[in-house]
């Protein structure tokens, strides 16, 4: 109680925290273990400097403690210390000896020792922690005797460790799988993150294919947990899927949603169950899919209805299938789910032209249930887009147009584009010519929105001077639609797949982009890595840290040169401001471990390249008048008053 007090109210009260020092002193030197290790990791938790200078050769001294209780617990306080004094942990060492510790004998202390230094290699400001395949196996042999924060830690350190052979990374992996069979659900995507990344580093398709297909039954064991746990997995599972899509395709059954599922637990199968779907499984999904649009949960339903176009788009053999279950989606008259099935038949004809232009009459009894913007925009589209086979196409036009001042900009565009298509339709039709009036006035003269202005004028100036080429362009052929859109980058996914099991993987953002000075991870080169993978590296650059000293220009005392480098040490740290003798501590080519501090001089190791050019210090805004220099600006407008007269 007497620590927990000191701990909370030392801060406040710095001023007094050297009566206390005493105190810890003698209680670091006590016979009981569990005394000494509640006395170092009491003084860590105070990082105030009378603390902190007390405290440094206390840690010197529990890091080599007898009882590995005292040593695990001195390993996490090297780390407190680096958080709060990284010039004094480099400076004292304690990163060697926290090195030092990996190959201890007792398995918590490695877990503890791989623990602070991934912590401390994850600051901006701290080491680079490598490891190579010495340590790596050292590690791997600590597993079975460690806790399951151990292992997770382990595991995840080994992320530091690059193979140079192919076969180192078939060795590691066939000792990390394992692990697939742990109880702990952690542990399990933790050894999933390890055996994608070794997959990138391998060659035998054997191996990988071996792999793949044991990772999926521990993947499907997850799926029987509690809802939050299985959420986790199937975010994880949706990134996997897309890298390696053997690990379960032949498992689309087991993501067949329940009664009882949460919704965020269903929406996340149905994405799930599209990723899956193939040729072979296309009727099993379809038929699931087709039940659950007949739900009471509006967002689940809407979802499944989109599921059923995207399912058309992607497996061509069902897409008649699914077309007629879209169909008879329609017929039931809900509204939301007629707007969700004209969205995706809008993709569907662009998937497939000219295949199922009969079901447009079908879509046009039912306009008046439209009253979203995406669904009315989709349906604007088919008309114009379809004009020359619906008869009464500008009826339609002209009732859609009616309230088109109060419509979205969504909408208005939709509309915009619709009229001009069915004006280059039909043009000598006066409807038309009216409406197209109509329409291009409304939209140059009274409505604000600078992109659909600005698209009107353009329409209006292209009509003006070559109907033609404005029919070219406007109706020109389009690409048909795939499902490569669904796809995450290559570079990205790999990068992604680094931070399975974490907040990371369930956001599919890296975690640098929602969590400040977090370190950002990805694929490092090396001889082994697969060819396809080197093709779409991501690079990840350390963020600059502001210099702890300043360097001024100028005569000043010389600076003491850097002693020779040692040969045979474990352990390689290059700190430029360091002292001499500080500054010697590097290792040769059979390091068992590389650490590199960020303290240097902006001077070493810069590029050139990316250089930031200087303003000049004169006028900053002296290049400002050729900013705009050669533009004219041209403002569109019809070359004559009234559009009538000139069609």
């Amino acid at each position: 109680m007497v620590y927990l007090f000191l701990v909370c109210y030392g801060r406040q009260k710095a001023d007094q925290l050297h009566l206390v020092i005493p105190s810890f002193l003698q209680d670091c030197n006590d016979r009981n273990p569990l005394v000494r290790a509640l006395a170092i990791r009491t003084m860590s938790y105070i990082p105030t400097p009378v603390v902190i200078e007390a405290l440094t050769e206390q840690l010197r001294h529990c890091l080599k403690d007898r009882d590995p209780y005292v040593r695990k617990t001195a390993a996490i306080c090297v780390a407190k210390l680096y958080a709060a004094d990284p010039r004094k942990a480099e400076k004292g060492g304690f990163v060697e000896m926290l090195r030092d510790l990996l190959l201890d004998a007792n398995a918590t202390v490695v877990a503890n020792a791989v623990a602070a230094l991934s912590e401390i290699g994850d600051r901006q400001d701290g080491v680079i922690f490598k490891l190579n395949l010495t340590v790596a196996n050292k590690l791997l042999t600590a597993l079975g005797e460690s806790s399951e924060w151990g292992t997770i830690y382990i595991l995840d350190s080994l992320l530091r460790y690059v193979p140079e052979r192919h076969a180192d990374a078939e060795m590691i992996a066939e000792r990390v799988i394992v692990q697939l069979n742990h109880a702990n659900s952690a542990v399990v995507l933790t050894a999933i993150k390890i055996l994608l990344y070794l997959m990138n580093y391998m060659e035998n398709r054997r191996i990988m294919e071996y792999i793949c297909k044991k990772m999926g039954p521990p993947l499907v064991t997850l799926l029987s947990s509690g809802p939050e746990v299985q959420y986790v997995a199937l975010r994880n599972i949706l990134l996997i899927i897309q890298r390696r899509p053997a690990v379960l395709k032949n498992d689309v059954k087991v993501f067949f949603c329940k009664y009882n599922d949460p919704i965020y637990v269903k929406l996340a199968k149905l994405e799930i169950m599209y990723r899956l779907a193939r040729e072979e499984n296309a009727r099993e999904v379809l038929a699931e899919l087709q039940e659950y649009a007949s739900e009471v949960d509006v967002d689940f339903v809407r979802k499944a209805v989109r599921s059923i176009g995207r399912l058309a788009i992607k497996v061509q053999p069902a897409a008649d299938a699914c077309i007629q279950a879209l169909l008879d989606l329609i017929d039931t008259k809900v509204s939301y789910v007629v707007q969700e099935a004209v969205i995706v038949i809008k993709d569907v004809f662009r998937r497939y032209p000219g295949k199922y232009e009969g079901i447009i009459p079908t879509l046009c009894q039912n306009l008046d249930l439209l009253d979203e913007p995406e669904s009315k925009a989709a349906m604007i589209w088919i008309v114009g887009q379809f004009a020359n086979r619906i008869d009464n196409a500008d009826e339609l036009m002209d009732d859609l147009t009616y309230t088109f001042l109060e419509e979205p900009t969504e909408v208005q565009l939709a509309l915009l584009t619709a009229a001009v298509k069915l004006f280059i339709y039909k043009p000598h039709s006066d409807t038309t010519k009216a409406l197209v009036h109509k329409v291009l006035k409304w939209t140059t003269e009274e409505i604000d929105n600078p992109d659909l202005r600005d698209r009107g004028f353009m329409y209006w100036r292209m009509l003006a001077i070559n109907p033609t080429v404005a029919g070219e362009i406007v109706l020109a052929e389009k690409p048909a639609i795939t499902t490569d859109a669904d796809r995450m980058d290559r570079g990205a996914l790999d990068q992604l797949l680094l931070h399975t099991g974490t907040l990371g993987s369930i956001y599919h953002k890296n975690p640098e982009t929602f969590i400040r000075n977090a370190t950002g991870k990805a694929l490092t080169d090396s001889p082994a890595l697969n060819p396809l993978s080197r093709q779409v590296l991501v690079p990840v650059a350390r963020a600059n840290v502001l210099p702890t000293t300043i360097n001024i220009p100028g005569p000043g005392p010389p600076e003491p040169s850097q002693a020779a480098p040692a040969t045979g040490d474990l352990l390689q740290t290059d700190v430029s401001t360091a002292a001499p003798q500080n500054g010697a501590r590097n290792g040769s080519s059979n390091d068992l471990m590389e650490t590199r501090s960020s303290l240097e001089s902006p001077e070493d190791g810069g590029d050139d390249d990316d250089a930031v050019p200087q303003a000049a210090a004169s006028d900053p805004y002296a290049a400002l008048d050729s900013a705009f220099g050669g533009y004219l600006a041209d403002e569109p407008r019809p070359q004559n008053k009234d559009l009538l007269d000139m069609i």
